[in-house]
């Protein structure tokens, strides 16, 4: 059976996709706001989760966009 609306489907994925992404770097940006002079090991901890976090939510829009046709050229030289 032929689905009648792929092309919807992969953009609110791709939407979803760049909201979590959204929301993970708004996590890093707070936390770097509060984050004291001196981090202490539990600081470094939660940033290493946050950045963890970012990058796979990225991973996802990234290909999300893919999905959606969304593919572009390297900007690699």
């Amino acid at each position: 059976m032929t689905d009648l609306y792929p092309a919807a489907d992969q953009r609110e994925l791709l939407r979803q996709a760049a909201a979590a992404h959204t929301a993970a770097a708004r996590d890093v940006e707070a936390f770097l706001r509060r984050l004291p002079e001196v981090p202490d090991p539990a600081d470094i901890t939660e940033y290493a989760t946050l950045l963890s976090r970012e990058e796979r939510t990225l991973a996802d829009r990234q290909a999300a966009a893919d999905a959606a046709g969304l593919q572009l050229p390297s900007v690699e030289s």
